[in-house]
């Protein structure tokens, strides 16, 4: 096997070749190559082992990132000024190799971003809901993982991912893994994951949920009760599991 490193801002990994968008991948990931076809690469995502293909020409070979991206989004540009044109944008959690440093930007292989949206790629946040909390008003997007668009997973594991804290990628897999069971009727608290059929949430405090959720198309608070009921009336059935990482 061979391993890549993805070079677009945001790739679809695909169910199949010219498939359903089943996860996405951002700039600076690394994947391990099991397949290829014509124009075509069957991979294994490095960060939390999902399989899916992908445009070869989306991968290039691997080099050492020494940042990420802890800014929700950022611009690439053209010079180390933020009124020279901007090259390209990318999402929290991408990953770069950081060329030199000039005034107050990063120089990188895409151009220049701002210092203040990056850190040292050793660097672990400690609040997954906070990391989740700086995805507000992002677009729902099935599949997604990205500022531009992501889904009720995809939340979860900006989350934990950026604090150091391994997470697949589905809801399914993360009830499985993710935490301990709490008894029905167990007080949640900050931090807690609820799961449905085909859905999970942070709690956020108070009876408050923070999910990204296809009902507001994007991610927003909802109290905790209104969405309990919600769900359960518009046919999705009842909290399946209550975890505590």
């Amino acid at each position: 096997m061979t391993r890549r490193r993805v070079i677009h801002p945001v790739v679809d990994l695909l169910r199949q070749p010219d498939g359903p968008r089943d996860r996405q991948l951002l700039f600076g990931d690394t994947v391990e190559v099991v397949e290829t076809l014509t124009g075509w690469s069957r991979v294994t995502a490095d960060k939390d082992g999902y399989p899916g293909w992908v445009a070869s020409d989306q991968l290039a070979e691997p080099v050492p990132d020494t940042h990420w991206i802890t800014a929700p989004a950022t611009h690439a540009y053209a010079l180390p000024d933020m009124k020279s044109p901007d090259r390209v944008s990318l999402s929290f959690g991408s990953k770069v190799l950081v060329l030199s440093e000039q005034n107050t930007f990063l120089e990188t292989e895409l151009g220049f971003i701002p210092a203040v949206h990056a850190k040292l790629n050793a660097t672990r946040l400690t609040d997954p809901v906070s990391v989740a909390e700086l995805f507000l008003g992002t677009p729902y997007l099935w599949g997604g993982n990205s500022r531009f668009g992501l889904d009720c997973s995809g939340l979860v594991q900006a989350g934990l991912l950026a604090c150091g804290l391994p997470c697949p990628g589905d809801s399914g897999d993360q009830e499985r893994e993710l935490g301990e069971t709490l008894p029905k009727g167990t007080p949640a608290k900050r931090g807690d994951l609820l799961f449905w059929k085909g859905h999970v949430a942070w709690v956020y405090g108070d009876n408050m949920l923070l999910h990204a959720n296809a009902f507001h198309m994007d991610v927003t608070f909802e109290p905790m009760d209104q969405a309990v009921t919600r769900i359960l009336e518009q046919g999705d059935g009842p909290v399946m599991a209550h975890k505590r990482l």
